[in-house]
């Protein structure tokens, strides 16, 4: 307390500035980790160690102090090792000049989007022609979209239905559906699901993938079997099977169409969602 009430009296106009401007910086570096996997490990390494601080400070550990002060020291190599991914984005993103610009599609066309996937795996289960197709959301899927071949295409049924027949290059793969509701890539590869808690044991790599991709992002993932030519849709590491396209389309809105048009608050969303997928259940075990 005696510390904090110096640095109050000893503070001057330099000094708030200089604070100032340190903020912006770790505010502007925000942006370039926002939706991606690091913020959660950030926040755990943050929230560890102030409860370190915390501690030491109030019981007076040395022991724990001593380790907090060494920790600082190595961090600040293992940091640009842990965050090599979200670093080189970034950098890209500031040579490019379009870091701090997220543009999501418009309502009109994330509804197009929703209705022309729906028309394609409707037709695609009709013929059994396998598909694998996400749509980003908050979370970047660009380090996937690299791995396939780049497009930047309208999204359309027909587009849908040419890369997934069996005979061309493109259909062993995801198709990913980019921030700004466009074709962003085709034949990409996506990570593996390491679950062995799935809904069918059976299940071939395409849902794997679909898991995966739903595991370490918030995108959406509609699959089409080629065995059984089931529909399919994964979210949050979740795989809701058996879908025809009416269902998908319900659910489609859900996690990508109504909670963005209404844009309610976080946890209005999440209650909708559960709800609309509560009943979507309900309906389903009826009929089943």
């Amino acid at each position: 307390m005696v510390e904090l009430l110096w640095v109050l009296e000893n503070l001057t106009l330099t000094d708030l500035f200089d604070i100032l401007l340190v903020a912006l910086v770790f505010y502007g570096a925000s942006f370039f980790i926002r939706g991606t996997q690091a913020v959660a490990l950030l926040r755990g390494t943050v929230l560890v160690l102030v409860s370190m601080l915390v501690i030491s400070s109030l019981f007076n550990l040395l022991a724990v102090r001593w380790l907090l002060e060494n920790t600082v020291v190595v961090l600040g190599v293992a940091i640009p090792v842990i965050f090599q991914p979200e670093l080189r984005r970034a950098l890209e993103q500031l040579g490019r000049a379009g870091g701090l610009l997220n543009r999501q599609a418009p309502d009109s066309t994330r509804a197009r989007v929703i209705d022309e996937i729906c028309q394609a795996a409707e037709k695609l289960s009709e013929r059994r022609h396998g598909a694998l197709i996400v749509l980003e959301r908050n979370s970047s899927l660009q380090e996937y979209v690299r791995t396939g071949i780049p497009l930047n295409s309208e999204v359309t049924s027909q587009l849908l239905l040419t890369i997934f027949w069996p005979k061309t290059e493109l259909h062993d793969g995801a198709a990913i559906v980019g921030q700004n509701g466009r074709l962003a890539s085709a034949a990409s590869v996506l990570p593996l699901t390491a679950s062995r808690n799935l809904p069918d044991p059976k299940l071939g790599t395409r849902h794997r993938a679909a898991i995966g991709i739903s595991e370490v992002s918030d995108g959406v993932c509609v699959v089409v079997s080629e065995e059984t030519g089931r529909i399919s849709i994964a979210s949050a590491g979740r795989l809701i099977l058996r879908l025809d396209s009416k269902r998908l389309r319900t659910i489609l809105d859900a996690l990508y169409g109504q909670e963005r048009r209404q844009n309610p608050s976080w946890r209005a969303q999440a209650t909708a969602r559960v709800q609309r997928l509560v009943d979507y259940w309900r309906d389903w075990r009826k009929q089943a």
